[in-house]
């Protein structure tokens, strides 16, 4: 196995204080299944290539299985775990550059901070899905993906492709992050594991995921896979990671894997489908600016600013890391001039009056309102509703009726949420803030509708009335 990791940054061969490994040095590394081998093929102040090649040991391996293993015969020893990045690859690199993954680097903490300009390649990776699902998973951490099928043989073409991909990464992002995202993903392509998995295995997930698994649109199939598809596993996880608030949506879906064996065109993840509702919406308004306020990491805005409908595209947020992280999936800093005055992202509160929150065709209050206390929900009401006064307000929120379809939910959704309505509290709130406002108010459902409980998330769509209007 075979893993590759590039820099330009300069000077370039600072790449060996971030990974704690000298340019200069070859070092071996023995691993319980083989041995990993750590060395620089380049290493220029313009240019600094680190490999880590592991060289698997397949009887060892096999004689390392727990005894009521299933025998699988000569696949314990005939296999392309000597070839294939995986989970075995993962762990190496985890053993092996494990101060790096922290984010320590005494020499240089600074860079070791840095978002730097990163290539990783791995000439072999098992990848169960196809390329899609490399895409699907790297793509929305900030890389450029390139998974290339690698085909079952050259000398017949119409036997097809492999389920192998030769994959190539790139990004500015911190080494750190990368590593950790690599420790998780590796064994997420491949869909399967060499050791056994136990409780604690959601604790390294939970750590490798600290900062963007919370917020990854995939974040249950990642925890599915990784997990080996353990459910009980796998609801430990999406418990532990709705601890971790901002992005709420993947961490509350039920039958994390169910969804995740289903085709994926007949079943639309709910966040998804919030998202195209309010974007449909919002060009039904006929809205050229808007405001997301509670942005959150920036899911949505992403897809606002891939529009070109939308001229002024402005996201607020009372988390600071929510927006550095938003910034980070905009690529704000390599924005052009034109784009970066398109958009904008700022602090704030809305329960506070603020003159920027002033100004839009539309205002998004997306799976927002349920996280204020009801006795601070008059004054979000004041600032948006009365004093920024947008031409149109689009909210949604959990309904509380359809709690009852998610199997082991006990309370509300998430344990921020300060309250959830049914469908007639809901109503109740938008007609009483329509009328004291100026504003009309249509109320529409998103997600899979149930004849007794309604949809899973409502929505409402307020208009500001005109002069004359009844």
């Amino acid at each position: 196995m075979l893993l590759t990791l590039t820099t330009t940054h300069q000077p370039a061969t600072d790449l060996g204080y971030l990974l704690h490994k000298h340019p200069d040095r070859v070092q071996e590394f023995k691993q319980s299944f083989g041995t990993a081998t750590v060395f620089y093929p380049e290493a220029t102040e313009e240019r600094c290539t680190v490999a880590l090649m592991l060289d698997v040991d397949p009887i060892r391996l096999a004689r390392s299985r727990a005894k009521n293993a299933p025998d699988f015969s000569l696949a314990q020893y005939v296999n392309d775990r000597s070839y294939a990045a995986s989970s075995l690859l993962g762990v190496a690199m985890a053993d092996v550059f494990s101060t790096a993954r922290g984010g320590r680097c005494e020499h240089n903490q600074e860079l070791a901070d840095s978002a730097i300009p990163l290539v990783i390649v791995i000439p072999v990776l098992p990848c169960r899905g196809g390329p899609e699902i490399a895409h699907r998973l790297f793509e929305p951490l900030g890389w450029v993906v390139e998974a290339d099928p690698i085909p079952l043989d050259d000398q017949f073409p119409d036997w097809g492709d492999s389920r192998y991909v030769r994959l190539r990464l790139s990004g500015v992002i911190r080494l750190a992050d990368a590593l950790n995202q690599l420790h998780v993903l590796l064994p997420v392509l491949d869909e399967s594991k060499h050791y056994w998995q136990g409780t604690d295995e959601v604790d390294k997930l939970m750590r490798s995921g600290a900062g963007w698994l919370d917020t990854h649109p995939d974040a249950q199939l990642i925890m599915h896979r990784y997990l080996g598809g353990h459910g009980e596993l796998t609801r430990v996880a999406l418990a532990r990671l709705a601890e971790l608030g901002d992005e709420l949506e993947t961490a509350i879906e039920p039958a994390a894997e169910e969804e995740v064996h289903q085709p994926e065109e007949e079943r639309i993840p709910l966040n998804t489908q919030r998202h195209e509702a309010v974007h449909r919406a919002l060009l039904e308004l006929g809205a050229r600016s808007v405001i997301d306020l509670g942005c959150g990491p920036g899911h949505f805005m992403d897809r606002l600013v891939k529009d070109p409908t939308f001229a002024r595209i402005v996201g607020s947020d009372a988390s600071t890391g929510s927006l550095r992280r938003a910034a980070r999936r905009l690529h704000v800093e390599r924005m052009s001039e034109r784009q970066a005055e398109r958009v904008e992202l700022f602090q704030g509160a809305l329960t506070y009056e603020d003159e920027r929150y002033s100004g839009f065709d539309a205002a998004v209050l997306m799976e927002v309102v349920e996280h204020v206390d009801l006795p601070r929900l008059e004054a979000l009401e004041r600032v948006v509703f009365g004093v920024a006064k947008p031409g149109a307000v689009i909210v949604t929120t959990p309904n509380a009726e359809y709690n009852v379809r998610y199997e082991g939910l006990e309370g509300t959704r998430h344990p921020d949420h300060r309250f959830e309505w049914t469908r007639a509290e809901f109503a109740n709130w938008c007609d009483r803030v329509a009328s004291a406002c100026g504003y009309r108010v249509d109320r529409r459902g998103i997600g899979d509708p149930d004849e007794a409980l309604g949809t899973p998330t409502q929505m409402a769509i307020f208009t500001r009335r005109q002069a004359g209007d009844d």
